[in-house]
C-alpha cells in the first residue's frame, strides 16, 4: 500500500477517518486488486486514501468522500461474497455512479442497485432479506427514504426484524457510523432489583431480541467486536437520555411501553446524518393504568408532518406461524376482552 502522509488532512476539521472490517482475506485482496490497483483507483476519484491493516481498510479523506468511498468498497465486497468476480469494469461502474450521484445528490442505493422502488431487497453480511408483504415492502421503502419512521402493528409482522437489517445494512455500506438499538425496560410482573446480577445482566433480556435479530445478519465474531467497539449498542430508553445521536441508525423497539415523555425524550435524539425507526404494538402495552403510551400519543401529533413516515401492520402481514396471524385477529376482534392492556 502507498504510503501517503495524513498530516494535512487531519489539520482539516471535516477530515474523516472510517475503519472497514473485510473478514475474508481472499475476497478483500480480489477487492483491492492486484498490487491495489482497485485501491488507487478510487482514491484518484474521491480524493480519499486508503490503509490496508490485515482485513481492515482505513478509509482518510472528508466526510463525504469517505463514505463515497466507503459504500464502493462494501458494495464490491458484497459482490464478492456472492460468488461474483470483480474487474476494473466494476470499479470503473462504481465511480461512474458516484460522479452521477454528486450532479443529483441522490442516495447511494440507486445507483450500486440496491433498494430501488422496485427492490427491496436488504443485503447483510450473513443474508439478504426480501419482505414478504406489500406492507413490508412499503416499510422498507418508508425507511430508506425518511429520516424517521414509525412502524406500527402486531407481533411477528416483522416490524423490528426489517428495521434491525436496513440498519445493519446502512452500516456494512458505509452510510451510517454506528448503530443504537433501545427498548424500555418495562418490568412485567417482576422488579428489575430483585433480578440476580449487575445492571448489564437484568436489563439483557429485554434486549435478547434484537441480539437474536443481529446475529440473523451479522457474524458472530464481528457482532462481537462491534459491540466491544460500542459502533453497536443495545441499551434500555432509559439511558438514551442526555445523548445526540449523529450519523447513527437508531432503533426503538416496543415503543408502546414508553411514557409520553420518554418518548419525546428519544425523538429529540435525532442528530445529523441520522436516522431513527420506533416500532411498538398498541395492543400490547404494558404500562400502568392510566399512563399513556408515548407511541399512540407521537402517532397522533405527528402523523400531520410529511417528512415522518407511518407503517401500519395488520394480521396479514404476520410472517410467524400461521396460528399467530389467527390468535392476533381473535383478539382484534374482541378488543373488550384485552381493556386492560390498553392505556393510551
Amino acid at each position: 500500500m502507498r504510503a501517503n502522509s495524513l498530516g494535512s488532512l487531519a489539520d482539516k476539521q471535516i477530515a474523516s477517518q472510517k475503519i472497514l472490517d473485510f473478514p475474508d482475506n481472499r475476497l478483500l485482496i480480489d477487492l483491492c486488486g492486484e498490487y491495489d490497483k482497485h485501491l488507487a483507483k478510487l482514491e484518484q476519484t474521491t480524493s480519499v486514501q486508503i490503509i490496508r491493516r490485515g482485513n481492515e481498510l482505513a478509509v482518510h479523506g472528508t466526510c463525504g468522500a469517505v463514505r463515497e468511498a466507503s459504500a464502493v468498497l462494501n458494495e464490491l465486497y458484497q459482490r464478492l461474497e456472492g460468488g461474483r468476480v470483480i474487474d476494473a469494469a466494476d470499479f470503473d461502474r462504481a465511480v461512474r455512479a458516484l460522479d452521477e450521484e454528486r450532479d443529483r445528490n441522490s442516495t447511494r442505493e440507486a445507483q450500486l442497485g440496491s433498494f430501488e422502488d422496485g427492490d427491496t431487497e436488504i443485503k447483510t453480511r450473513k443474508k439478504n432479506v426480501e419482505p414478504r408483504t406489500s406492507a413490508q415492502k412499503d416499510y422498507v421503502r418508508a425507511l430508506l427514504r425518511h429520516e424517521l419512521s414509525f412502524g406500527i402493528g402486531p407481533a411477528g409482522t416483522g416490524k423490528t426484524y426489517l428495521a434491525v437489517a436496513v440498519a445493519v445494512s446502512k452500516f456494512i455500506s458505509g452510510e451510517v457510523d454506528r448503530i443504537i438499538f433501545s427498548r424500555p425496560a418495562v418490568e412485567a410482573g417482576e422488579k428489575l432489583g430483585y433480578l440476580p446480577g449487575d445492571m448489564k445482566e437484568k436489563v439483557d433480556p429485554y434486549m435478547q431480541p434484537l441480539y437474536d435479530a443481529l446475529n440473523d445478519f451479522l457474524p458472530a465474531r464481528q457482532l462481537s467486536r462491534y459491540i466491544e467497539e460500542k459502533r453497536i449498542e443495545i441499551a434500555p430508553l432509559a439511558f438514551m437520555r442526555g445523548r445526540t445521536f449523529s450519523h447513527a441508525f437508531v432503533v426503538l423497539d416496543e415503543a408502546q411501553n414508553a411514557t409520553s415523555m420518554q418518548m419525546k425524550m428519544f425523538l429529540t435524539r435525532l442528530g445529523e446524518g441520522s436516522r431513527m425507526v420506533i416500532t411498538g404494538d398498541i395492543s400490547q402495552i404494558d404500562l400502568p393504568r392510566g399512563v399513556a403510551s408515548g407511541l399512540s400519543e407521537a402517532e397522533k401529533l405527528l402523523k400531520v408532518i410529511p417528512e415522518i413516515s407511518f407503517s401500519h401492520f395488520t394480521a396479514k402481514d404476520v410472517v410467524r406461524h400461521k396460528l399467530v396471524a389467527a390468535i392476533i385477529q381473535a383478539y382484534d376482534e374482541n378488543p373488550h376482552l384485552t381493556s386492560d392492556n390498553r392505556n393510551g
